[in-house]
């Protein structure tokens, strides 16, 4: 039986391969979500008057419950258009960026300043996925006691959360779709896919049934041949670029090419020093680089030289099982993006 493509990548070059992406929100979650923090007009205008007085005076607002719970609204409501989910990090990076941007709310006693702010924000976090969760906001519903193992119903048991740069992590089904519309949809991909030049109706398709895929990849984990079964047209690779985009709103071969080239001088120079019988294969793959200034020349040999590099034999890694004559930088290239996929 002829291995599955997917299977074949080792892991520290899947590893290598994700990092050139390299992404990662392009500003902290409190430089975000501060300066577009919807206050209400009364509670902005006790705000500035207090920081006034605290430039002044040096003396401290001691807010009331009315005038709190508006500020830890404001900051839930603008927080959740990012993130549901915030780490402890991000807590503390909110919270201290907000006596910083309103230092009148600073805590007296406080070590930090803040630290009876991050505890209320926590709470109030909480309460608002209380809220969404009743609404039926997937990206939150997805992590309720009733979609957990038998045995493991505890809130903090596998929660599903943005793990990288997904924009559209769970989204919710389009207006006037159902699970059962999508479905149909999907059944209907399966035979479209199959027929020529209907790239544009097929990409179409796959634009209007994002939700459904993606709330089948976060609840249930399928295995790769099992959602090929199901997306064959996932796997073309026109459609993985494109799903890329959907989910994080990053064009996917400039972000990967630019992170390449960015990084291959670094990779050139590491490649110069490895010695042995690596290092001679490495600047026999490297020669045809040296002979000419095509650009996807260069990134083929960088990119064959970090399989030999990580131990992998790159012909027998790919060509072996090309089943189509692309390039050797676009097939890797599907490969790598769809593990990066199933890693989501």
């Amino acid at each position: 039986m002829t291995p599955h493509p997917f299977h074949l990548l080792g892991t520290h070059l899947i590893q290598t391969y994700c990092l050139l992406l390299n992404l990662r929100p392009q500003e902290p979650l409190h430089a975000r979500c501060l300066p577009h923090s919807r206050f209400s007009y009364d509670t902005q205008l006790q705000l500035d008057r207090a920081n006034a007085t605290f430039k002044e005076t040096g003396a401290l607002l001691n807010p009331d419950h009315k005038i709190k719970s508006a500020i830890l609204d404001g900051l839930a409501e603008t927080i959740v258009q990012y993130k549901v989910y915030l780490s402890d990090r991000e807590f503390d990076e909110v919270a201290e960026a907000l006596v910083t941007t309103h230092p009148c709310l600073k805590e007296p006693g406080s070590v930090t300043g803040y630290g009876g702010w991050k505890t209320s924000l926590k709470y109030k976090l909480a309460n608002y996925r209380t809220k969404l969760r009743r609404l039926g906001c997937p990206e939150v519903t997805v992590n309720s006691l009733k979609h957990k193992p038998d045995g493991k119903c505890t809130p903090a048991y596998s929660v599903k959360k943005p793990k990288k740069a997904e924009v559209n992590y769970c989204p919710t089904y389009p207006a006037g779709e159902t699970a059962e519309t999508l479905e149909e949809i999907r059944v209907d991909l399966l035979s479209e896919v199959k027929k020529n030049n209907n790239d544009h109706r097929v990409a179409a398709m796959m634009e209007k049934t994002l939700a459904l895929r993606r709330q089948e990849v976060v609840r249930e984990a399928p295995m790769i041949a099992d959602f090929k079964m199901r997306w064959p047209a996932l796997f073309h690779v026109c459609e993985v670029s494109a799903e890329f985009k959907r989910i994080t709103t990053i064009h996917l071969q400039s972000k990967f090419f630019s992170q390449l080239d960015s990084y291959s001088a670094n990779l050139m120079k590491i490649y110069a020093k490895k010695g042995g019988i690596q290092g001679r294969k490495i600047n026999t793959i490297m020669a045809p680089a040296t002979q000419t200034a095509a650009v996807e020349v260069r990134r083929e040999c960088i990119l064959k030289g970090v399989c030999v590099y990580l131990n992998e034999d790159p012909e027998k890694l790919v060509k072996d099982y090309l089943p189509e004559p692309l390039s050797y930088i676009l097939y890797i290239f599907s490969i790598v993006c769809f593990c990066f996929f199933s890693s989501l």
